[in-house]
């Protein structure tokens, strides 16, 4: 599954940078993330980071993009390879 930011996002700014895959930009009022480029950091690190690094914890599983664990790491290895 990807990963969707709430409305209690705070815009701190500090999940952008902990993205490998440059998935989360500014949105018109808080960050979002952009679930086709979205792997739960499968393929990078243990836990996705943006959850970890969250002051306020707005950063959730996302219900409309449910993908499997192989599907993360298909996806992880595809932008991998596009750069």
């Amino acid at each position: 599954m990807a990963l969707k930011i709430l409305e209690t996002c705070i815009n701190c700014d500090v999940c952008t940078a902990e993205c490998p895959n440059e998935a989360i930009y500014m949105g018109p009022e808080i960050f979002e993330i952009r679930p086709h480029r979205c792997t739960e950091c499968v393929g990078h690190f243990d836990e996705p980071q943006c959850r970890e690094v969250c002051p306020v914890d707005c950063i959730v599983v996302d219900p409309e993009h449910q993908e499997t664990h192989a599907r993360l790491q298909e996806k992880c290895r595809g932008l991998k390879a596009s750069g």
